[in-house]
């Protein structure tokens, strides 16, 4: 008898629910970093708030996941960047604005529902720039290795900050409703405007250098542990301060030509 014929990569044999096989893993992370977005919430509506953060933080580790998961199997696919967009909006833009609406901005007299909406909504117009400019042939400054505006993730870490310091302080000041509005409205501005902003490809280490990183990301993970809210808030603050720097070199770059 004749031996059965293997499916090929892209035979609808191999694929589920019309996703291929090699796609299940990296599409799974994305919809579990869904899922933990959404639990940050149900920890807001319980007061449990170290554990909402949590929640969300380890939703970004998730989303720092699939995308290279994806692409070491090549398994990118367009069903794969739709529900990573979606996941995004709901678990650092939907998750975020509940959980500050939450923890303070429903103490506001007014317009503390139109402040978590914004940072909402800033993320979905973020995202939806993104996916529309997925298939154009000129972006400047992905081409030369920046975002546009900060990413998700990092404006949902950015929006907690107020958060961070009532956690190391215990000030109540912190969690005052004019204080987070300001902050969450100016988040969400960030998250839409067009202001390069570093990515992952737009780093170069020197040979002599990588071996001090790979220690400083093991420091970072230690700290993390050991002192989180201390420790994203130093994130926070090195991200906020490389800002102006990732303008200036992605003008340098574009000079170059």
């Amino acid at each position: 008898m004749a031996e059965p014929i293997a499916p090929a990569p892209d035979d609808p044999r191999r694929r589920i629910g019309g996703v291929p096989l090699r796609a299940f893993a990296p599409n799974a992370i994305t919809a579990l970093a869904l899922c933990f977005g959404l639990t940050g919430v149900r920890f807001a509506i319980g007061e449990e708030w170290e554990k909402a953060l949590a929640a969300i933080i380890f939703a970004g580790v998730l989303d720092g996941m699939d995308g290279r998961i994806a692409r070491l199997l090549r398994a990118q696919s367009r069903f794969g960047a739709e529900l990573d967009s979606l996941s995004d909006v709901i678990a650092f833009g939907v998750a975020p604005a509940m959980i500050l609406f939450l923890w303070s901005l429903a103490d506001a007299p007014k317009f503390g529902w139109t402040a978590a909406l914004a940072l909402a909504v800033g993320c979905a117009l973020r995202l939806a720039r993104f996916n529309s400019r997925m298939d154009a042939d000129f972006q400047p400054h992905k081409s030369a290795g920046f975002n546009t505006g900060i990413p998700a993730p990092a404006g949902a870490g950015l929006a907690f900050v107020p958060v961070y310091l009532w956690l190391v302080t215990g000030n109540e000041l912190f969690r005052a409703w004019y204080v987070v509005m300001p902050w969450a409205l100016a988040v969400a501005m960030l998250m839409i405007s067009a202001i390069p902003t570093y990515s992952w490809s737009s780093i170069r280490l020197r040979r002599s250098w990588r071996l001090f990183a790979l220690a400083g990301v093991g420091l970072l993970g230690a700290a993390l542990v050991t002192a989180p809210w201390h420790t994203l808030l130093a994130v926070c603050a090195l991200y906020l301060v490389l800002l102006p720097f990732g303008l200036t070199s992605y003008k340098r770059i574009r000079r170059r030509g």
